[in-house]
């Protein structure tokens, strides 16, 4: 064989993925590597390759996801009780997403999941840039491993803590594209329950379980004033004390322990399962992916890495909704947002009333536009609005986690950003 035959063969062979796929942990083909982003700072990313019935695998978009917590993994919690295609019992899951396209979890901030540093060498993140930088030099690195990326429709989906997250990774994904120093077709970004405002999330609680019935006045009362004293210390721009106070204690003792992520959930008094952190998680993780990917040398996985919420104390409370509003204002990029209306960490209203006061300039067309109901095989799921590069999905019967608790709304909100779902 001639040279140039060889060489046209191993593009061929890279545009199909067969040079890098492999035999991950569960269905189809997998890759998964580090990036040290900075000094000691090493990112680790899994990549799914689409299951779905196609002649080459970049026929079907990329979508990248990005857990909350901050330090909540995606390896974890996202690729096994979410989205990927089993679950921890080791069994198919119907509405997985690698079934419709390639999907690449990335364990974000530097120390969640599979990724480290190294002291003292290794630093972990303080604020939100730090995060959505690491991650563009994640990216430079993993388009250059897998080039036949660089031209796949590229697309950012997170839930919680990732709405802070994601919106500046895009923005930044997309500054980095302009200025040439990396190739690739970014199209959107979604989030899911996003602590985008936390201020508006938390001054939410008290109306929303008022009227929910889950305290009465006097619960009305106490978690507003709470909620006030955090509105002040944020205004004065003390973060680490607007995080430190204990409103989610005074909820608990007003409603009886409700559930922070599914208020309609029924959870037994000595039930510990928190976001992302079902009991099993670890034991399965460290006993079975670990010895798959051959991570047995690396730092023990861990569901929920505290460390990575500390050093980031002082930035959980501020907002990021100037973000959203750069991305609207001076990208291309769609933006979404949809919200189980269950959920009471990252509640409905307040995510409603952050984006009502968001300025942007085409804002009248979703102002303008139709609140339409969402309906899958008749059944109502929720409701949409769309209209000038952005659009809200209120969804029926989910909580923080939609994909988990209504999964026929998660595919529809998919289709309408990456055609598939």
């Amino acid at each position: 064989m001639q040279l140039l035959q060889v060489l046209q063969l191993l593009l061929l062979l890279q545009s199909f993925g067969w040079l890098q796929a492999r035999r991950g942990f569960g269905a189809g083909e997998q890759d998964w590597g580090y990036v040290e982003v900075r000094k000691g700072a090493h990112l680790f990313y899994w990549l799914h390759y689409t299951t779905a019935n196609v002649s080459a695998y970049t026929s079907r978009p990329l979508v990248i996801w990005l857990q909350g917590g901050p330090g909540v993994a995606s390896t974890g919690c996202g690729c096994f009780e979410q989205l990927g295609p089993i679950d921890i019992e080791g069994k198919p899951r119907p509405s997985n997403w690698v079934q419709h396209m390639n999907i690449l979890f990335i364990d974000s901030p530097v120390g969640t999941g599979f990724s480290y540093v190294e002291p003292p060498l290794g630093r972990y993140a303080e604020h939100n840039n730090q995060i959505a930088r690491d991650l563009v030099t994640l990216m430079r690195t993993f388009l250059r491993r897998h080039a036949e990326f660089q031209r796949v429709p590229l697309h950012i989906f997170s839930e919680s803590y990732g709405g802070k997250m994601a919106p500046e990774f895009a923005l930044e994904l997309q500054l980095a594209k302009q200025r040439g120093d990396l190739e690739c077709q970014l199209l959107s970004v979604v989030v899911g329950n996003p602590w985008t405002s936390p201020l508006d999330s938390t001054l939410s609680y008290a109306p929303y379980l008022l009227q929910l019935g889950i305290v009465d006045h006097d619960g009305y009362r106490n978690i507003s004033r709470v909620a006030a004293e955090i509105a002040q210390l944020v205004y004065a721009g003390k973060w680490l004390q607007a995080m430190d106070q204990s409103i989610q204690e005074v909820v608990e003792t007003h409603t009886g322990g409700v559930f922070l992520y599914n208020t309609q959930r029924r959870v037994h008094v000595n039930d510990v399962y928190r976001y992302g952190e079902d009991p099993k998680l670890r034991e399965f993780m460290v006993n079975n992916v670990t010895q798959a990917l051959n991570l047995t040398h690396m730092s023990e996985w861990m569901v929920q890495n505290a460390t990575v919420f500390i050093k980031l104390g002082s930035d959980i409370f501020k907002p990021a909704v100037h973000i959203v509003t750069r991305l609207l204002n001076e990208t291309p990029l769609r933006v979404g947002v949809y919200s189980g209306m269950l959920d009471l960490l990252c509640a409905t209203p307040g995510t409603v009333n952050w984006i009502n006061r968001m300025q942007w300039k085409r804002k009248d067309q979703y102002v303008g536009a139709s609140r339409r109901p969402v309906r899958i095989n008749g059944m109502l799921e929720g409701y949409e609005k769309q209209g000038g590069g952005f659009s809200m999905f209120w969804v029926y019967r989910a909580g923080h986690l939609v994909q988990e608790d209504n999964p026929a709304a998660m595919s529809h909100i998919l289709r309408e950003f990456t055609g598939f779902g």
